[in-house]
């Protein structure tokens, strides 16, 4: 076998058996990742498809170049006040990962200091540097980035492989120095207590679930003691402080149920309470405020509703803003004279104020048709500006700060973006589908003014679909390298997904899960009869749970896209939830269904995984991307995806492109997920003609 060759694995029968049914898995051997022939077959796919792209090299060259070029390397991003401090991250050219720094705030002065050219500002004070903490590791990621109350400690994790275990430090920012304090194997997250004397931290079980809240006092070394420990394997847990500084929070949810118990920040021994016990299906958040716990939650409110109880007893709910069908509430930020509330209607994010010394509610307007808006970091409670993240898909990312008494927005920083940008070169459109069952899909659409309507410009169809993750309007540098070259990008809002409010996921899960798919092709085939683009002329894409719709998608109707692009996907996802020893399979249950334990769930499954599903017919050009170290969709799947693609397919045109030192999100770097993007961009406008 030579790298032009496409490589055949080896085939291995073994036999599954559930409910009756026997399948013969002859890709199985490839879960192995110690097994030197799951290597060589990996290193094999990356030889092809380093040979078969190689034509694209001066292509990605000139991309990766023109996203470098519209970028402003050398930025800084908007202070953002806690205490005597202003804190912000920069970054500068030709280093790869973030610089965090703060600087004094000056006396009598609210504004965020002036950040001129990105360069540092005068008195900064480096609290972390992700380049020397990476050094000359392939992989680098930050875990938690936690300052004590009093700013003087510094709480951080690091992962070098992306499997997402993390080593948690703690540095004294008086000092500059470490602390001797050093825990291994930690999960995202952490907590101070009031004074700094004790740290919370969370760790997963075997199956990668974060299931245990641990307390560690600083300067010991002793075995730190055990919080809390979930048994219940459909749960993770997770630990927070109040914005008010005067709670921790310890959250544990399912997909469908929460719980949250609370500890004094000023009595970290204490036990933990509850402040409402789980009940199935009921799912609540917490928010302190003043004498009560806010209380946000779809008890009885299925785009969910907001009340509080007393911080002193936890007991009934009193009403705070009733659920209105169609207006999902997604959280409420507390300060001391205002509540902030993030929602959703009509398949656009809002924000409503809500004063409490008697001025009206107010939403906050916002000039586009189309748009994402939700809060950014906002570290003081007793404040009346309200700091927020704008974007749509031709304006760039923009911070604003909202005086909560007026409702002026202070625009404190667009993301630059250089060159030859005009937004005004651009238009972005809302457009409505009909899925089979007559429901209207709505589609976001941006493309360059002047793009044809005649059927034959190229376009790239995004979607996703899963968890009630929404896929908001956003703006994107890597994009502009297609939009220049004519090619319309699209975002199809499928069920699934929480565009359209809590239904919308309901009806995209479980054995609904098929909408999920028919919604994205009857988007494709809505393009096509609007004059967008054309079947061959369209590259589908999505990521992890995206990517099992791009397996879907490609079997139901192979006709519909010229292109798929297949990003860390999901897509033998029945073998991997009827493994509850895989990471996240139990907890999965309450999104997919359980198929060990349900006939009618397995044989629902079953007949939409793209993996049991593969058929011999002429497939769409076919990228999948993926990384070794993932620890949410295994390697595996993609592999074995591809090895049975080109058995049952051979005519198909697959690429596997694996990541080996990488995670889910693929490479860690900025110039190395540039190198990324463009690598999947040259081939993307390969495939419609325009390489």
């Amino acid at each position: 076998m030579t790298s032009e060759q496409p490589p055949v694995a080896k085939r291995v029968p073994h036999e599954r058996v559930q409910h009756g049914d026997t399948v013969i898995d002859e890709y199985f051997w490839l879960q192995n990742r110690d097994d030197p022939d799951t290597v060589a077959y990996l290193e094999a796919e990356n030889a092809f498809t380093t040979a078969a792209t190689a034509h694209l090299e001066p292509l990605r060259e000139t991309l990766f170049n023109e996203i470098k070029s519209r970028t402003k390397e050398t930025d800084l991003s908007v202070p953002t006040r806690k205490g005597g401090h202003w804190y912000y991250t920069r970054t500068e050219e030709g280093r790869q990962y973030g610089i965090h720094c703060r600087v004094r705030a000056a006396e009598g002065r609210d504004a965020p200091p002036e950040i001129g050219d990105g360069t540092p500002l005068p008195g900064e004070e480096v609290l972390l540097d992700g380049n020397a903490l990476a050094g000359d590791s392939d992989f680098f990621a930050l875990g938690t980035f936690d300052l004590s109350v009093d700013g003087n400690l510094l709480a951080y994790s690091t992962d070098f492989s992306g499997d997402e275990r993390f080593t948690l430090r703690v540095k004294d920012l008086s000092t500059g120095e470490d602390r001797p304090d050093v825990i291994e194997n930690v999960f995202y997250g952490s907590a101070w207590s009031a004074d700094g004397s004790t740290l919370f931290y969370t760790t997963v079980d075997d199956a990668w679930r974060p299931n245990r809240v641990w307390r560690h006092a600083m300067g010991t070394t002793g075995d730190d003691a055990l919080v809390f420990e979930e048994p219940d394997e459909r749960f993770w847990v997770g630990i927070e402080l109040t914005r008010s500084e005067r709670f921790l929070l310890i959250d544990v949810n399912s997909k469908v149920t929460s719980e949250v118990l609370v500890i004094p920040a000023d009595a970290p021994l204490s036990e933990p309470r509850s402040i409402a016990p789980r009940r199935q299906g009921v799912e609540y958040s917490v928010e302190h405020h003043g004498h009560r716990f806010l209380i946000l939650h779809n008890d009885g409110a299925e785009d969910f509703a907001l009340s509080y109880t007393s911080v002193d007893a936890p007991g009934d709910w009193t009403a705070l803003i009733e659920h209105h069908p169609g207006t999902r509430l997604l959280q409420v930020d507390a300060f001391s004279g205002h509540l902030v509330v993030s929602l959703r209607r009509d398949g656009l994010t809002g924000i409503r104020v809500v004063p409490l010394h008697g001025a009206a509610p107010y939403d906050i307007a916002f000039p586009e048709p189309l748009y994402s808006v939700g809060p950014e970091a906002n570290l003081e409670y007793d404040t009346t500006s309200f700091r927020l993240h704008y974007t749509s898909m031709v304006t760039p990312d923009s911070v604003f700060d909202c005086n909560l008494d007026s409702g002026a927005l202070t625009l404190r920083k667009q993301k630059p973006v250089l060159g030859e940008f005009d937004p005004a070169r651009y238009e972005q459109h809302r457009e409505w589908a009909i899925a089979d069952d007559g429901t209207r899909v709505p589609i976001s659409i941006v493309a360059r003014k002047g793009v044809p309507r005649d059927g034959s410009a190229p376009l790239t169809l995004y979607g996703y679909g899963s968890y009630e993750t929404s896929m908001d309007p956003w703006f994107s540098i890597p994009r502009l390298s297609l939009l220049d070259r004519g090619v319309v990008f699209a975002v199809a809002h499928v069920r699934g997904g929480g565009e359209m409010g809590r239904r919308w996921y309901d009806e995209g899960k479980l054995l609904a899960k098929k909408n999920t798919f028919t919604d994205f092709v009857a988007c494709a085939e809505h393009m096509v009869k609007a004059g967008w683009t054309a079947p061959d002329r369209i590259i589908a894409r999505g990521g992890s749970a995206g990517g099992l719709l791009m397996g879907a998608i490609a079997n139901m109707a192979p006709g519909a896209f010229g292109g798929v692009v297949a990003q860390v996907p999901f897509v033998d996802a029945l073998n991997t939830i009827l493994d509850p020893s895989l990471p996240l399979t139990v907890t999965e249950w309450e999104e997919w269904g359980n198929p060990l334990a349900d006939p009618e769930v397995y044989a629902y499954m079953k007949s939409y995984t793209p993996y049991e599903n593969l058929a011999d017919v002429p497939y769409p050009a076919i990228l999948a991307v993926t990384s070794l170290n993932d620890t949410r969709v295994l390697f595996h799947e993609p592999a074995k995806w591809v090895a049975r693609l080109r058995v049952t397919s051979p005519a198909s045109h697959v690429l596997l492109k694996t990541e080996m030192g990488a995670g889910h999100g693929g490479p860690s770097g900025r110039y190395d997920a540039w190198r990324e993007e463009a690598f999947i961009a040259a081939w993307l406008l390969d495939k419609v003609g325009l390489a």
